[in-house]
């Protein structure tokens, strides 16, 4: 778009789409609870953005991948991360024991939210050089992989054996270190392929924004 930022119309068939995928997602999920636990950021985020839009649009950058992170969460939620058929083609694809498709998830967890760090910090005006632009959103990527490994402990206390499909972990000593790495590499990834491309579409809503 050349205003940086996507139409209301685009908007509103990306929300519908991400609504019919959350009920088809939820319509037989494997473990209900789990189901709930995952698309939690979604339901929270998804209002959010919709009573946002007006007053702080989001670069399309940004509002592209909070929907692609949104489909792999409810996509995790409906089958829970280890039983995901997805997951189970790339580890015949990678070699891999185990399905790797929490692993996405963290990446996601890492990529996303360092898009939105890095915006909101730039055109709120937070961090004035970039110097310390790059450091500063991996510091809360990395947080954010924190604070989601401490719901996830919390969870584990709460529902006993009961919360293995929620923490996906199977039968991993390091899966925790590993989960808070896929986000740091997925935060890294993000600063190094997207900075141009975000810059320019946070420009272009600067200019299209009214005084």
């Amino acid at each position: 778009m050349a205003s940086g930022t996507p139409s209301r119309t685009t908007l509103s068939i990306g929300s519908a789409l991400l609504v019919a995928a959350l009920l088809a997602s939820g319509w037989h999920p494997y473990e209900r609870g789990t189901w709930w636990l995952e698309v939690l950021p979604v339901l929270v985020v998804l209002p959010v953005l919709c009573a946002t839009h007006r007053r702080f649009p989001l670069t399309s950058l940004l509002y592209a991948g909070i929907f692609v992170h949104a489909l792999v969460l409810m996509l995790g939620g409906a089958y829970t991360y280890a039983r995901v058929p997805l997951g189970f083609w790339m580890a015949d694809l990678l070699g891999t024991a185990r399905n790797p498709y929490d692993k996405l998830g963290h990446l996601m967890q890492g990529f996303v939210p360092a898009l939105a760090a890095r915006e909101v910090l730039l055109r709120l005006g937070v961090v004035q050089g970039r110097r310390w632009l790059a450091l500063l959103v991996v510091c809360v990527v990395l947080a954010i992989s924190a604070c989601y490994e401490f719901a996830e402990w919390g969870v584990a206390i709460a529902l006993g054996q009961g919360a293995d499909d929620f923490l996906g972990t199977q039968g991993d000593p390091f899966d925790t270190q590993s989960d808070m790495f896929c986000a740091l590499v997925g935060a890294v990834a993000a600063l190094l392929l997207c900075n141009r491309l975000q810059d320019r579409q946070i420009t272009q809503i600067g200019k299209t924004s009214p005084r």
